[in-house]
């Protein structure tokens, strides 16, 4: 078994060239949270709607890989299986350029619904790019070391989202860091110089996919199984999802008169989105339900991995969100350091960082390095990225010394990576019962212990992407591309869990003299998730061995 394993060598030359696109998702996802407080002091904003930036950004995920399905279940072909892997990555990064186009037309139009129509195109790019990178990632090589190239995509993926918002700072303001009189008075002629450097970024990079030789095409004329059924599930969801977030989007003309008024509109909020989260849980489980019965025109979805992998991605995009857009308000709290937004830009940065950290250790594997040198890689690697995070917040002129001591957590993550073996089930059961238990440290605890735990939530996330893909798409055959697309839908979670751990601290707060308590207490939210991921890690491996998978043991550290 072990020459024939290693038979399928890893095609670097396109490796290296696909995951550009990974840096771009990372960069400009990061950056658009510069824009979040511009466009609430310049467009008259309350917070909730400056917060539709984000919304717009997921929601344009989920969209647009719903559209390919719709064309797929249509048509019987998968359209990026048709176009090609690097077609389809050329397509996404041109409609990235058009929305980039869009922001500058709406910059220049002094339209803040403008704006958002040009994050949704560009995330509309996205969502096509990564319904093709990802498996496009793990067939360049041994599938065995799939979710390792996966991981190295998500490193660099991750150094984007850290860089990106200092980039962005220094080319707006000349800071790194800026304060709230720069953001608040920044100039909309420096935004569409931005704007347009994007937009000749994007096109590079899609010049750069489409003359490279190196990169295969990637195409596949095999007819897809029409999925009725899944179809009608998915719009289903899509029109009750509508319907959930519509009171809540109105409910921002609401001026509350009174604190009873004010409680009345969050607990209407509350439970609207409650109902747009059991929407999607009871989309999914009827599904499942249904598929094992008769799993006719289910298409990738009667596959039980699949399924349960698309709520496991909806829960690990929403906890990690969570985890660090709720970061800046807990560290606000008089027992987390009652630090100002500037004071708390290291850690919300370190948490960002933690995620690069996990995933610079999480991509070794992809280079094939023998057992000795990967194990001293292993314990290396991560000190070096966690050096990286502090030298570049220092040169930023951030003060870093809080979190030297971080490196404890750090050297957790490393222990936990030689107990896993690069095992993909083995790993996501480990880390997302790390990441519960980190969460109870800080729910249980104030101070720096609990901020660190709560920053090591970023280190226990930083391979779940990888780990869950290659899971949920393991053994689909003709169904991956279409079961790719299923799982980027699911990146909707991002836009629905935060709102609801907002929700519930403001809820858990109101009328309690505790200060800091609702957004501390909120964080149970979080464990719920890390819960079901440990749950998914556990299950998925006897639904893998029962289809005659046994995906841990073809994979590892003695590959």
């Amino acid at each position: 078994m072990e020459p024939q394993k290693q038979s399928i060598p890893t095609n670097y030359g396109a490796l290296s060239t696909l995951v550009t696109v990974f840096f771009f998702w990372g960069f400009i996802a990061a950056g658009n949270g510069v824009f979040i407080p511009f466009c609430k002091h310049y467009f008259y904003l309350d917070q909730y709607q400056s917060q539709l930036i984000d919304f717009a950004f997921y929601g344009a995920y989920y969209l647009g890989a719903l559209g390919l399905f719709v064309y797929t279940t249509l048509n019987g072909k998968d359209l990026v299986a048709k176009w090609g892997y690097k077609r389809s990555i050329v397509y996404g990064l041109t409609f990235s350029a058009l929305g980039a186009i869009a922001m500058i037309i709406a910059v220049n139009g002094n339209t803040f619904g403008g704006m958002l129509i040009g994050f949704f195109i560009v995330a509309l790019g996205f969502s096509l790019q990564q319904t093709a990178a990802n498996p496009f990632a793990i067939s360049l090589g041994d599938s065995a070391t799939g979710s390792n190239r996966i991981s190295l995509g998500g490193s660099i993926n991750s150094f984007g989202t850290f860089i990106g918002p200092i980039v962005v700072a220094l080319a707006l303001f000349g800071v790194t860091k800026a304060s709230d009189d720069q953001v608040n008075n920044l100039s909309l002629d420096k935004v569409t110089i931005l704007y347009s450097f994007v937009c000749a970024l994007f096109l590079g990079a899609a010049a750069l996919f489409y003359f490279s030789k190196k990169v295969p095409a990637g195409t596949s004329e095999e007819k897809t199984e029409k999925a009725g059924k899944a179809l009608m599930a998915l719009l289903f969801m899509t029109i009750m999802l509508v319907v959930a977030f519509i009171p809540v989007f109105m409910s921002y003309k609401e001026v509350p008169v009174d604190d009873i008024a004010k409680k009345a509109i969050e607990a209407t909020r509350m439970r609207w989105l409650l109902f747009g989260l059991a929407i999607v849980l009871g989309t999914i489980f009827f599904s499942y339900a249904s598929a094992n019965k008769n799993n006719e025109g289910w298409g990738a979805m009667k596959y039980p991995q699949l399924v349960l992998g698309m709520l496991a991605i909806f829960v690990y995009v929403g906890v990690e969100v969570a985890i660090g857009s709720n970061l800046s308000e807990l560290l606000k709290q008089p027992q987390f350091g009652g630090f100002e937004a500037s004071q708390a830009a290291p850690y919300v940065s370190m948490y960002w960082g933690s995620l690069m950290i996990g995933r610079w250790a999480g991509a070794i594997n992809v280079f094939r390095p023998e057992k000795t040198m990967k194990n001293i890689l292993l314990f290396i690697i991560p000190l070096i990225a966690f050096g990286v995070v502090i030298g570049i917040n220092t040169i930023a002129q951030s003060d870093m010394s809080p979190l030297y001591w971080y490196v404890i957590c750090v050297f957790i993550l490393i222990l936990a990576f030689y107990a896993t073996q690069d095992k993909p089930a083995r790993t996501l059961l480990m880390f997302s019962s790390l990441g519960a238990l980190a969460m109870l440290v800080g729910i249980f605890s104030e101070g720096k212990i609990a901020t660190y735990a709560f920053l090591s939530g970023g280190l226990f996330c930083s391979v779940m992407w990888p780990c869950i893909f290659s899971l949920a798409t393991a053994g689909l055959g003709k169904y991956t591309m279409q079961g790719s697309g299923f799982l980027i839908m699911m990146i909707l979670g991002g836009g629905i869990i935060p709102p609801i751990q907002g929700k519930l601290a403001d809820l858990l707060q109101s009328g309690n003299t505790n200060v800091g308590f609702g957004i501390h207490t909120s964080y149970w939210i979080t464990v719920i998730c890390f819960i079901y991921l440990a749950l998914f890690a556990f299950a998925v491996k006897n639904i893998l061995r029962k289809q005659g998978i046994d995906y841990d043991a073809n994979t590892g550290s003695s590959h």
